[in-house]
């Protein structure tokens, strides 16, 4: 792939006034109009500043959540450009795709930035045909001009193949911006030259969801710690009661032919509650004795230590996912305790894979400046451990 280095140096002084198209990642959580976690925005800034600092006229192209090709006020970027302005230091004014967007960008001066409005409003960015695609991706490439340029810097979109993230790539000299180069060098280094002992925590709700990275990262890894919603399923295939837990019966079979690696390190203790919600009550029961009609939303405190063990030992260790239902204070300890377990890892090289993993980081007042490397890219990083193709990527290299 060409970088950011590429670029300026192929174009150096030409650079100044030329027209970039940036691909970003700003699909933040909302609560109403307030963003309620910015770790996306500001970790697309120094891309941008570094663009702005060559006098370039920027472009961002960005989703917000997944409004199926309508427009919807809820799901607007103008809190995103707002603070995006605030990070930058610049006002960043938000633009309609079609004759707005041409008189916003027209009028950009040297170092200025423009934020299109959430590109999923149109309903060619996720289509399957591919016409519908490359018709839209000849629209934005026509935005950045004969001179322009491309720069993907999205990597929790990379593994889409939507019009902003693949096609538009097809149309203009494309480039991988700052984040994307890190993220895929963390995760080359975690999928062919992991320093041993490997250790991977997986937790969130579905182990089918986990199921292809499971696969993949057996055969790999020096230990697999598993919490979350998913272990349920794995404590259901050791012939567990399991209670009224999130359990997917059809994957029983499946978790219990994945223990045989004996590389599988589950929960010895939960927090069991009677009720989804802050106010339930809660008790911490062994594993094998949770009580019908009661749910496990948190690993226990002796799981943690079990698990800090492990950590304490790692050279490398891989986390996605939350242990525990970590947005309700009766069920974060569980999270809270395995992060601190990572941090407190000395020497180990740290990966803490995007999506919930680090919202529970910033939601925790976990310092984030205590892991390694903090993914942008839930979705993205597990296809690529996988093993699979990541569309925004492969277009790179071609």
């Amino acid at each position: 792939m060409k970088t950011l280095d590429d670029l300026v140096a192929e174009l150096d002084e030409d650079l100044f006034g030329r027209r970039v198209l940036v691909r970003a990642d700003l699909n933040v959580p909302l609560d109403g109009s307030r963003i309620t976690d910015d770790g996306r925005i500001r970790a697309s800034v120094p891309t941008l500043k570094r663009l702005r600092d060559t006098g370039t006229r920027v472009v961002v192209v960005a989703h917000l959540g997944r409004p199926k090709g309508a427009f919807d006020q809820a799901l607007s970027l103008g809190p995103v450009a707002e603070r995006l302005g605030e990070l930058l230091g610049v006002q960043v004014p938000l633009a309609d795709l079609g004759d707005e967007a041409r008189f916003t960008v027209d009028a950009l001066p040297e170092g200025g930035v423009a934020l299109l409005e959430n590109i999923r409003f149109d309903p060619r960015e996720t289509s399957k045909n591919d016409d519908d695609r490359a018709a839209l991706a000849h629209e934005l490439a026509a935005l950045a001009g004969p001179e322009g340029v491309f720069v993907s810097d999205g990597f929790g979109v990379v593994h889409r193949k939507q019009a902003s993230v693949y096609d538009v790539a097809l149309d203009l000299p494309s480039f991988a911006g700052d984040l994307v180069l890190a993220e895929v060098e963390v995760l080359r280094k975690l999928t062919e030259t992991p320093t041993r002992p490997y250790v991977v925590v997986l937790g969130g709700s579905k182990v089918s969801d986990k199921l292809a990275v499971i696969e993949a990262l057996l055969p790999k890894v020096d230990a697999l710690l598993v919490g979350g919603g998913m272990c349920y399923t794995f404590l259901a295939a050791h012939g567990y009661g399991v209670g009224d837990s999130l359990l997917e019966r059809d994957q029983i079979g499946t978790c219990r032919k994945l223990l045989e690696s004996g590389k599988i390190v589950l929960p010895t203790d939960v927090v069991v509650a009677d009720d989804f919600s802050a106010e339930a009550n809660t008790r911490i029961v062994a594993a094998d004795a949770i009580p019908d009609d009661w749910k496990g939303l948190d690993i226990g405190p002796e799981t943690v230590s079990a698990f800090r063990e492990v950590l304490d030992g790692a050279a490398t260790v891989f986390w996605n996912g939350p242990m525990g239902v970590f947005e309700l204070a009766p069920f974060a300890e569980g999270t809270r305790g395995v992060a601190q377990a990572i941090l407190d890892a000395e020497g180990a090289f740290s990966v803490v894979g995007g999506g919930d993993s680090a919202a529970a980081v910033r939601a925790l007042g976990l310092p984030e400046d205590g892991f390694s490397h903090i993914s942008t890219g839930g979705g993205a990083s597990l296809e690529y451990l996988e093993g699979k193709s990541l569309p925004g990527l492969a277009v790179l290299e071609q």
